[in-house]
């Protein structure tokens, strides 16, 4: 009988650490260690479990904790509601972005691998490109699906709704994508080099 010589898609290993990443973002979550407090805000790094599942171990690895993520964000929305959490009850804009940041880090960390002599610089790269991705998902859908919802939610005019949604994207996007960029770099470099 000939043996089948068709690979696994996921091996064991890559299962542990897709368990491992995701009970760390779902910990960080339920703890609030994964909130920094920043003098104006809250910086989220919930997502960085994703973004290095991602560049380690490969897209459907990383896709695998940002399905974990975006369905922990659709728990924490109907646990403990805010004014805003029905934005999360829709998995398209709780999971699809967190997916996203998986696609995103991988391919932008492979394609910027070899064009550079230090490999920080591409894992910083990815890991800012995949937040962003995250929080342009997020408030962009946000605002296809509920534009007057949330513009009633914080008692604001739908014509304000995208400067208010941008503004947030700004203000919480941007020190988001460079705390995970300062994250990142070493924490997968140390993992680069257990691996070996």
């Amino acid at each position: 009988m000939e043996r089948s010589t068709t690979k696994k898609v996921l091996g064991l290993r890559q299962m542990v650490i897709v368990g491992m990443l995701s009970g760390i973002s779902i910990f960080m979550g339920l703890t609030g260690l994964g909130f920094i407090p920043l003098p104006f805000m809250k910086a989220t790094i919930m997502h960085i479990p994703v973004i290095i599942g991602a560049i380690v171990e490969g897209p459907i690895v990383g896709a695998l904790v940002g399905g974990v993520f975006g369905l922990f964000s659709m728990y924490q929305a109907f646990t403990a509601p805010g004014p805003t959490s029905f934005v999360f009850y829709n998995p398209i804009v709780a999971i699809v972005p967190r997916v996203l940041i998986a696609i995103v880090a991988y391919y932008v960390y492979r394609a910027l691998k070899n064009k550079f002599k230090k490999d920080s610089l591409p894992i910083g790269i990815a890991a800012v490109l995949a937040t962003l991705t995250n929080t342009v998902g997020v408030l962009g859908l946000t605002y296809v699906f509920y534009l007057e919802k949330y513009s009633h939610a914080l008692g604001i005019a739908p014509s304000a709704t995208g400067a208010a949604l941008a503004t947030v994207g700004v203000t919480n996007g941007i020190p988001e994508a460079i705390l995970s960029a300062v994250i990142t770099i070493p924490v997968v470099a140390t993992l680069r080099k257990i691996k070996k």
